[in-house]
């Protein structure tokens, strides 16, 4: 049998058990019984008889199966209660387990006619004992990193086209060097002819082309977190059946695409912070009600692509953390755990080893603990806030790149050598003739009413560099820490085209890859995490209680985020909370206009599509009203038309941002310039 074709059933077979997943879980969530169950029905048919063909004889009985229990549901003489939803997600692991085995040749002792006839049975069981509960660290069906691998294009659609994902990468390889060629053929013009290469309309076309070029390459390697949302819904449904906890499960923004490199590297830590936002955020149906909660519980993911980065969230409304126990549990290994403040004991959590569960079980409280989270994010250059509140629930933010091929960055000079560090990781920076303070003896900046420890550079990196005058620092925000680095200068921002050292080279945590220059020396892409990490061991720093990560300040100014995206509104929260602004939050402009007359605030950022009262129609709500007409008001919208800014300027709006081209800096900056604050 030719290999195409058992590689193209293996994949047809993959995305059919997908989709059949997907709508048994919207059917028990109280979906169209009718529709869903007819969709089911045409899949699991064609899925047996594309195995008949093939002579996959236990894969063709087992989907036989599958379709007579969807036979009953359609003709209603079987409902989907809980023990036939069970038995067919036991099968379609049993399936995605077997059928690619299968493909290949082995040999698999698989007791389909057991399965098959669990199915056919008044009560299916839980499990099959082929399909028994996976591990914490495993993802129902498959493996994720195996759906996201599906997830490329299949051959056989008129508009797509199946590419393995090593072309991709060369492809990627060969448009960063051609980006580099440019810029050494603008310096061999300057240094040879005298003249400005930038000042050629030649020179700008090619450089627009491979702008361009660049980035259609980019985004064919961007898959939708839509890929693994089937997945951690599964998980959730699993979880709360393990836990006896009703849970409602919520999802947003899922279009949002990014790297499927770092989708990989994402998919498991949000498939364990599901779980343990089942597990250990909710509260049993008992405890709500005693709360005065709903039973149900609800725990949700969010997406939302902001500038260079996407940020998924994953929420419970749960009882929060317990901040005094992670101290103390964490305190057994580390004394110094019980000095920590409420913040950093939050992030005592992503410690290795450390769990708050009573109970050992095979969701979650092996003591595991978040470590996974934190050593997946690191692999990608990303970082992770945490906010809890007791009794309301709890928000992991987690933050990544768009892509690792091509970061914009900050260079800077350290030690006589230049370094890239990522934007995306660049909080702020603080000038040379700056005041600093010392805490516990040690040098710190403060940013925005936090205390942030400072350190060199160079020294951090082992370079040998003379004491002097004050110098500028870059304050960069690691996974979830923060510190400031002394450099010798700011040299501007750049993409940078980054390339992984190789496997001659040993992996260097402070590093995260290197970039040709024109002059053909090397730039060392820096590793936020792995920076700061370094820089805290080298000065053995701790904040302790003493040593606040945040000190309370006054409020630079009270703003009011309105944005139906929950995602989005907590970003420009965390931002703005952190550049000192007082903030308040809205869900819609009906909800705006009401907190308005609640309490007065110094200005007013503003999505554009929302439900009850749009973006538009809040602008000129608040310019119509005579003690808010003078109340600055920012845009922030995914509308990049220029008929739509114009449309926003006309209704009153005093900024206008772009999401796309959004970075905080840039945010800080509008809000500081409308306020009056700016330098």
């Amino acid at each position: 049998m030719q290999a195409e074709l058992l590689e193209l059933f293996s994949q047809e077979a993959g995305s059919r058990l997908e989709r059949l997943a997907a709508d048994l879980l919207a059917l028990e969530a109280g979906g169209d019984t009718v529709a869903i169950v007819a969709s089911m029905f045409r899949e699991a048919h064609n899925l047996k008889g594309a195995a008949a063909m093939m002579g996959f004889t236990d894969v063709t009985d087992v989907a036989h199966a599958i379709e007579d229990v969807l036979d009953q549901l359609r003709g209603g003489t079987r409902e989907i209660d809980e023990a036939t939803a069970d038995g067919l997600l036991a099968a379609f692991d049993w399936l995605a387990d077997v059928i690619p085995r299968t493909v290949v040749g082995e040999d698999i002792s698989s007791g389909a006619g057991q399965i098959a006839a669990r199915l056919r049975s008044p009560a299916p069981a839980l499990e099959s004992p082929a399909a028994a509960h996976p591990p914490a660290s495993a993802s129902p069906l498959r493996s994720t990193a195996q759906k996201i691998s599906a997830s490329v294009p299949a051959s056989g659609g008129g508009d797509s086209l199946r590419v393995p994902l090593a072309r991709l990468d060369e492809l990627t390889r060969l448009t960063g060097e051609a980006s580099t060629a440019r810029l050494r053929v603008g310096g061999l013009v300057t240094e040879h002819l005298g003249t400005d290469p930038d000042a050629m309309e030649e020179f700008r076309d090619l450089g627009r082309a491979l702008a361009g070029l660049q980035d259609e390459t980019m985004r064919a390697r961007m898959v939708p977190v839509s890929t693994i949302v089937g997945v951690l819904h599964r998980a959730a449904r699993d979880a709360a059946r393990r836990c006896g906890k009703p849970v409602r499960w919520e999802v947003d923004g899922d279009e949002t695409e990014l790297d499927r490199r770092i989708l990989e590297h994402l998919a498991d830590p949000l498939l364990h912070l599901v779980r343990n936002a089942v597990d250990h955020g909710l509260e049993s149906a008992a405890e709500r009600r005693a709360a005065g909660k709903v039973p149900e519980g609800t725990v949700s993911l969010h997406a939302a692509e902001m500038g260079s980065e996407v940020v998924v969230t994953v929420s419970d409304d749960g009882g929060g953390i317990d901040v005094d126990r992670v101290r103390e549990e964490a305190s057994a290994n580390d004394p110094r755990a019980l000095d920590l403040s409420d913040e950093e004991a939050l992030y005592l959590v992503f410690r290795s080893g450390l769990s708050t569960s009573e109970q050992t079980t095979d969701v979650s409280g092996r003591g595991v603990g978040l470590d996974v989270v934190r050593t997946q994010l690191e692999q990608v250059r990303g970082r992770v806030e945490i906010s809890s509140r007791p009794g309301v629930g709890t928000e992991f933010r987690i933050s990544v790149p768009l892509t690792l091929s091509v970061v914009p960055s900050l260079l800077v000079a350290a030690g006589g050598q230049r370094f890239a560090i990522p934007m995306r990781s660049v909080l702020t920076t603080i000038g040379a003739g700056e005041p600093r303070s010392h805490a516990g003896g040690r040098p710190h900046v403060w940013v925005n009413g936090r205390i942030v420890p400072e350190s060199r550079l160079a020294a951090d990196l082992g370079i040998a560099q003379e004491d002097g005058e004050a110098r500028p620092a870059v304050v960069v925000a690691g996974v979830t820490r923060l510190h400031a680095f002394g450099v010798d200068g700011l040299l501007g921002q750049r993409d940078v085209v980054v390339k992984p050292l190789g496997r001659l080279v040993p992996s260097i945590g402070v590093v995260a890859g290197a970039s040709i220059e024109p002059d053909g020396s090397i730039l060392l892409v820096l590793n936020a995490s792995g920076l700061v990490d370094e820089a805290r061991q080298v000065s053995g720093h701790a904040v302790r209680r003493g040593e606040p990560a945040i000190v309370p300040v006054d409020a630079l100014g009270t703003i009011l985020v309105v944005d139906d995206a929950l995602t989005v509104r907590e970003l420009e929260r965390s931002i703005l909370e952190r550049a000192g602004y007082e903030v308040h939050t809205a869900s819609d402009g009906a909800d705006a206009l009401a907190r308005l007359g609640e309490r007065p605030v110094d200005l007013v950022l503003t999505d554009i599509e929302m439900p009850n009262l749009d973006g538009f129609g809040l602008i000129e709500a608040i310019r119509r009203h005579e003690s808010l007409s003078t109340v600055p008001v920012v845009i922030l919208t995914t509308r990049s038309d220029d008929a739509s800014r114009r449309r926003g300027l006309d209704a009153g709006a005093d900024g206008y941002v772009v999401k796309n081209d959004f970075d905080g800096a840039t945010l800080v900056a509008t809000v500081e310039r409308l306020l009056g604050r700016s330098s």
